[in-house]
């Protein structure tokens, strides 16, 4: 029996299944984008807004999801880290061309603790770490080779090998969802869309039209 043909009680596509919570179905999908994308399956675009509601979009990792929410890490002099302070909401979105795929999540956003950002921190590899205290990130660059001569610097202060503190100014945030949305390619520009909503301890999910 193929996907079309089998449904939950929704009337949905197979594909998006009954899970009464988002994040089982999110986890399915997110093994399958592992397999299936040549590229990084843990891109999303991120946007954000600021305090006057002006909004910005970037691509950022994934680096966590659990029921406490969606990680990613910064530098926290950027301006997407600017923009979250000012208004700590933000969306997400995950595509996934080859699955035909794409998630989008939305929600308020907090800052990790200490303790996460140490961790996480300590797992990028060596030059990302070094990296991450010489670049000034979102700031203006009158020469590039400033950014090269402070890199130079902490390489040697830093050399392969050695212990690389986490920069008082780079951590995380945590984006805890309030709604997600399911997006499958449909024929003819009929997708089909399924919606999370919080609703109290639990969800809400809806049928939304294409």
């Amino acid at each position: 029996m193929s996907l079309s043909d089998k449904t939950n009680k929704l009337g949905l596509n197979a594909v998006f299944g009954d899970e009464p919570e988002p994040l089982p179905l999110f986890r399915a999908w997110y093994a399958e984008a592992e397999q299936a994308e040549p590229y990084d399956h843990t891109a999303f675009a991120l946007a954000t807004a600021d305090a006057l509601g002006r909004p910005s979009v970037r691509m950022m990792l994934l680096k966590g999801a659990d029921e406490g929410g969606f990680a990613f890490y910064t530098n926290l002099n950027s301006r997407k880290a600017a923009e979250l302070k000012a208004n700590p909401h933000a969306s997400i979105c995950f595509h996934w061309k080859n699955l035909r795929r794409q998630i989008r999540i939305g929600g308020p956003v907090t800052p990790v603790s200490d303790a996460e950002a140490d961790a996480y921190f300590a797992s990028r590899d060596h030059g990302s770490r070094v990296g991450a205290w010489a670049s000034l990130q979102s700031s203006p660059m009158v020469f590039p080779a400033e950014l090269r001569e402070r890199l130079a610097k902490l390489q040697t202060q830093y050399p392969e090998g050695s212990e690389v503190p986490r920069p008082p100014h780079w951590s995380g945030w945590r984006l805890e969802p309030i709604e997600v949305e399911f997006w499958f390619h449909g024929d003819d520009r009929l997708h089909e869309r399924l919606l999370y909503q919080k609703s109290g301890d639990g969800w809400e999910r809806s049928i939304l039209h294409p």
